[in-house]
C-alpha cells in the first residue's frame, strides 16, 4: 500500500487553498482551506473559510426514507461554484476538492452512469427484516471476525441485501458518487468501505468471499483508494460550471465524516480517547491494529480504518440528533427556546435525574422525541416531567454517562489506558455536555475544534499536493496551534 504521507512531497503553488466538501445528515458545506506558513518560529495554522452552507434531511419518497441526492448534488456544484468565485477574488488557485459525509449508504448506479434511484437512508427500517436472512448465510461471529465491524441494523450489507435486483449496477458510497459525478471515475474510498460490513478490516481489502455468500456480484463496489490519493479530475461539464479548470484534481480524503474529524484531533498525547459529538456520537480510540476477539463483538464495538490505515476503534452511539429532534417538535409546537438558555436551564438542574439509554433504535426515525424519551423513561419505572429544561438535561445526563461507560469498555478491550478525552465536532460547543463526561470519565476533556471534519479533510488534500509533510502527529499539530480549545476537569463534588 502506498503511504500517504509520503506522496508528492513537490512544494505547492503559492496561493494553494483547498476546497472541503462536507455533508452531515442534516446539512452541508463547502469550505476553503487554507494552510498558512507560520515561519521559522512558528509550526504554521489552518484556516477555514465557509462559503457555502444548505440543508439536508430524509425525505419520503414511495412509502420509504430516501436522501434527495439529485438536491443534494445540486446544492454541491453551487458550493464549488462560490469556492471559485471567492478564491478567484483572493488571486488563489483551488489545487483540489475532498469530499466527506456520513458512512453506510449509497446509491445505485447503472452501466450508463445514471443513478437509478434518489439512495434510501439508514433511518428507513426496510433493512431490519434482512438482519436474519443475513445472519443465516453468515455467522455474526465469523462477519465480526473478518470485518471488526460493529452490528447495526442499517449496516450497508444489511441493505444490499433487500434489493431486488443488482444486475448491471454498481453500489457507490454517498462521497464516492458525488466524486463520480464531479471526474466520471468510479472509486471505493477505504474509510467508508470499512464500514459496509463488506470489507476484510486485517488485509485492508473487500471481503469478496461475503459477496459471493449473500449473493452480491463481485464487482458491486469499485476499486477501492486511499485517502491522499487521486481520485480523477473535474469533467469539463462540470468544470464549466463551477468556474474550475478541467484538470482540478478531486483527492480521496477520510470520505467517511468520522475518518476526517480523527485526522484532525488535536492530540499531543498517544493514549487518548476521542468524541466525534453530533448528530451522532463516535466514541473510541485510535489503534493500529483491530481488535477482532469475542469479547470485543459482545460490546458491539467497531474497527473501521482511519487515515494513513489506523484503526478506528469505537463505538456508533446516539448523539445530539436527540435534541435537534426534540427542537424541531417543540418548535412545531410554537415553543422556540435559544440553545444557549436551554442549556443553561438544564445545567442548574441537579444531578441524579432519569436516563435513558441513547443507543435505543426506538430513537433513530424522526418523530415526536420528548414524547419518546419521555416514553423510555417511564419504561425504566421513573418519571421525568414534560418540561424542555428537564428533557435537555436527561439527554445530557444519558450522552455523558454512555460517553464513559464505552472509553471504560475501549480500554478494557484494548488493553490501554486513556489520559485524555477529546471531544470535537459541534459537541464540542456544548459546555455543559464536556463538563457531565469529564464528570462521569473522571477524565480530563479536551473540547475543540467544531470543525474537526473539514479540517482533516483539507489536512489530507494539503499533505497530497505537497504544502504539509508528515504524519498524523504532525497534522494534529498544526490542528492544535490553530484553534482554541477548552479544557474541563472532573468536579468530584459531581461525580
Amino acid at each position: 500500500m502506498t503511504d500517504p504521507a509520503a506522496q508528492n512531497t513537490a512544494p505547492a503553488t503559492a496561493g494553494a487553498v483547498f476546497a472541503a466538501v462536507d455533508i452531515g445528515a442534516s446539512s452541508g458545506r463547502v469550505i476553503l482551506g487554507r494552510v498558512l506558513d507560520g515561519g521559522a518560529a512558528a509550526a504554521g495554522s489552518v484556516e477555514l473559510e465557509v462559503v457555502h452552507r444548505f440543508p439536508n434531511g430524509v425525505v419520503e419518497i414511495d412509502g420509504g426514507l430516501r436522501w434527495d441526492f439529485d438536491a443534494l448534488f445540486a446544492e454541491v456544484l453551487k458550493g464549488l461554484a462560490a469556492a471559485a468565485t471567492v478564491a478567484a477574488a483572493q488571486d488563489e488557485t483551488i489545487t483540489s476538492i475532498g469530499i466527506d459525509t456520513w458512512a453506510v449508504d449509497y446509491g445505485l448506479v447503472n452501466k450508463a452512469g445514471e443513478l437509478t434511484a434518489q439512495p434510501y437512508s439508514y433511518r428507513d427500517d426496510r433493512s431490519r427484516a434482512a438482519v436474519a436472512p443475513v445472519h443465516q448465510k453468515l455467522d455474526p461471529a465469523r462477519l465480526y471476525g473478518t470485518t471488526g465491524l460493529q452490528f447495526l441494523q442499517f449496516n450497508t450489507l444489511y441493505q444490499l441485501a433487500t434489493e431486488p435486483d443488482l444486475d448491471g449496477v454498481q453500489a457507490l458510497l454517498i462521497p464516492d458518487l458525488i466524486a463520480f459525478l464531479l471526474t466520471g471515475q468510479r472509486r471505493t474510498e477505504a474509510t467508508n468501505a470499512s464500514t459496509t460490513g463488506l470489507f476484510d478490516a486485517v488485509a485492508g481489502e473487500w471481503a469478496t468471499e461475503f459477496l459471493t455468500a449473500l449473493g452480491l456480484p463481485k464487482k458491486l463496489f469499485p476499486p477501492l483508494v486511499q485517502p491522499g490519493e487521486t481520485v480523477g479530475t473535474l469533467l469539463p461539464a462540470v468544470a464549466s460550471q463551477v468556474g474550475l479548470p478541467a484538470g482540478t484534481k478531486v483527492v480521496a480524503v477520510g470520505s467517511h465524516d468520522t475518518a476526517s474529524a480523527v485526522a484532525a484531533v488535536p492530540a499531543q498525547e498517544e493514549n487518548f480517547a476521542y468524541i466525534s459529538s453530533g448528530t451522532w456520537s463516535l466514541v473510541g480510540l485510535e489503534l493500529k491494529h483491530p481488535v477482532l476477539t469475542e469479547a470485543s463483538r459482545e460490546a458491539n464495538f467497531t474497527n473501521e480504518r482511519g487515515v494513513d490505515g489506523t484503526i478506528r476503534y469505537l463505538r456508533n452511539m446516539g448523539g445530539l440528533w436527540l435534541l435537534s429532534e426534540c427542537q424541531r417538535t417543540w418548535a412545531a409546537e410554537g415553543f422556540t427556546p435559544e440553545l444557549t438558555a436551554l442549556l443553561t436551564a438544564a445545567a442548574a438542574l441537579p444531578p441524579g435525574g432519569p436516563q435513558i439509554n441513547p443507543d435505543d433504535s426506538y430513537f433513530i426515525a424522526p418523530d415526536n422525541m420528548p414524547d419518546r424519551i419521555r416514553a423510555a423513561v417511564r419504561r425504566t419505572g421513573d418519571v421525568l416531567p414534560d418540561d424542555p429544561a428537564a428533557i435537555t438535561r436527561c439527554i445530557m445526563d444519558s450522552l455523558a454517562t454512555g460517553y464513559a461507560r464505552t472509553i471504560r469498555d475501549a480500554e478494557r478491550l484494548a488493553d490501554r489506558t486513556v489520559d485524555v478525552v477529546h471531544v470535537v465536532g459541534g459537541g464540542s460547543q456544548n459546555r455543559l455536555l464536556c463538563q457531565l463526561t469529564a464528570d462521569a470519565t473522571g477524565k480530563r476533556v479536551i473540547a475543540g475544534p467544531v470543525e474537526a471534519t473539514a479540517l482533516g479533510n483539507v489536512l489530507v488534500q494539503a499533505r497530497a499536493a505537497g504544502q504539509v509533510t508528515g504524519g498524523l502527529t504532525e497534522l494534529r499539530s498544526l490542528v492544535a496551534g490553530s484553534h482554541g480549545l477548552q479544557v474541563f476537569t472532573p468536579e468530584l463534588s459531581r461525580l
